[in-house]
């Protein structure tokens, strides 16, 4: 079980620090690669990651929430790391395609992930953690610092941005 893992790891085991690391890595590595669209920083971020989370795990005070925790270490690491890069707007296909985001097309990916790309890093953090990272509205809130009612919001303008984007890319396509 995942919190008896968290206790050991708490007491300084390794190995059980490894275990836990190692059964969310891919989807720190996608969460990752979704803010800074690179596969080296992302790799970079999620290394900053695991040495911060190993250096702290005996603050972690509520073992039941070990994911979220390391969930917003890896945020800002993530914001850190935009901060200090200049913004790159390519999108490598692969790469793209490998993030596993559904959809009815590959076009309907891409066009996604650029809208995504597109949002300012609050909206764009609370859909990676609702859609990506499936978490309840209240535990992004506690991720993120954030009053609930504020994250409500951010997701639906969100949402809301979103849309229009993949309507005005529908609209595009059709000319």
């Amino acid at each position: 079980m995942d919190i008896e893992k968290i206790q050991k790891a708490r007491k300084g085991d390794d190995r059980s620090f490894y275990e836990l690391i190692s059964e969310r890595k891919e989807l720190l590595y996608k969460t990752a690669f979704l803010y800074v669209k690179n596969e080296q920083d992302a790799m970079d971020i999620v290394g900053e990651t695991v040495f911060h989370a190993y250096r702290s795990i005996r603050k972690l005070n509520h073992p039941e929430y070990f994911s979220t925790w390391l969930i917003k270490i890896l945020i800002n690491q993530a914001l850190v790391s935009l901060r200090k890069a200049k913004p790159t707007l390519s999108l490598e296909r692969e790469n793209e395609l490998a993030l596993g985001i559904p959809g009815p097309s590959v076009e309907d990916k891409l066009d996604l992930l650029g809208a995504v790309e597109k949002l300012s890093d609050p909206y764009k953090t609370v859909i990676i953690l609702k859609y990506i990272h499936d978490l309840p509205n209240h535990q992004i809130a506690e991720v993120l610092a954030t009053p609930i009612g504020t994250i409500k919001t951010h997701l639906h303008r969100a949402i809301k941005q979103l849309r229009m984007s993949m309507l005005r890319g529908e609209i595009n396509n059709e000319s």
